[in-house]
């Protein structure tokens, strides 16, 4: 402890006491008992070796040592309240920089900006499109919303927003559609599938959920990106795998659908936070994240 300055604690209890002129309202705006307060302001005097306070009635009269202090702490305490405002408004005027895969953004998130500028008018939103996995620290970045299953970096302070679904996706303008809409899922056996380089187990965990064997699936063209297969697959260029909030609006306008359902995996939609200390804007973007995703399973 620096013996140039006072016990913090114990100051902070004498500066409240000491402009609220109270023990009892010091005690109620720092959420202690008067006992706590009491304690702290002897031990205050005692460190300094002279007393501060002394009981006049029913109230307490600072001595001159009490009053030459309170004027340096009080002073201390406000423009350290000023500074502390200024530095939380900038954090909260700064923008909020969330990375995401970028078949995600384009194919969910950015169709969903302008009901989450309604939903969330206060939080400036920059978005950044990762093609690479995302840091260990998530370095320049405020939060990651991705589909991804552990195990996770130790480094992420991890949110579960809903559980993944994938199913296959085809377009009534595809070839084979007459031919597939009314069988069973074992009909996909002998079709060439579309998939992506991005999600290349999403095709076998979706056989291994249905009870198909995997290792009979006939892999078709790959798409580097997601975003790039579902085109192919609205386009009528084969059958295709995608997670079930991706493809909502396209089966919800008929320019897809998906005959065998959706089913779960081992992967959720997350966001993922650094490890720094809690901003709550990103806590007001968990729970509109939530409350969209529950509206589409």
């Amino acid at each position: 402890m620096d013996r140039n300055l006072p016990p913090l604690n114990a100051l902070r209890a004498f500066e409240a006491t000491a402009r609220l002129q109270s023990v009892s309202r010091a005690a109620a705006e720092l959420h202690v008992t008067h006992g706590a307060v009491s304690r702290q302001l002897q031990t205050l005097e005692a460190a300094l070796g002279q007393p501060l306070l002394t009981r006049q009635g029913r109230g307490i009269a600072l001595t001159v040592a009490g009053e030459r202090l309170r004027d340096s702490a009080v002073a201390l305490f406000e423009s350290l309240r000023r500074d502390w405002a200024a530095l939380r408004q900038v954090r909260a005027d700064a923008p909020f920089v969330l990375g995401c895969p970028s078949s995600l953004l384009a194919r969910w998130v950015i169709p969903r900006l302008d009901r989450l500028g309604h939903a969330l008018p206060g939080l400036t939103l920059h978005l950044s499109a990762q093609e690479e996995p995302f840091a260990a620290n998530l370095e320049g970045l405020d939060a990651a919303l991705m589909l991804a299953g552990p195990p996770f970096s130790p480094t992420w302070r991890v949110h579960e927003l809903a559980p993944e679904r994938i199913g296959p996706v085809l377009s009534p303008r595809y070839a084979g559609y007459a031919r597939l809409k009314d069988r069973p899922g074992s009909a996909l056996l002998d079709e060439s599938l579309l998939g992506t380089a991005s999600r290349p187990q999403a095709w076998p965990a979706w056989a291994h959920a249905v009870g198909l064997d995997a290792k009979t699936l006939q892999a078709g063209q790959d798409f580097a990106h997601l975003y790039y297969l579902l085109e192919a697959a609205i386009a009528g260029l084969g059958v295709a795998i995608a997670p079930e909030p991706l493809v909502a609006e396209d089966l919800a306008s008929g320019r897809l659908v998906a005959p065998w359902g959706f089913v779960p995996t081992s992967a959720s939609w997350i966001l993922a936070l650094p490890p720094r200390t809690s901003d709550r804007r990103g806590d007001a973007l968990i729970a509109w994240l939530r409350g969209e995703l529950k509206t589409q399973r």
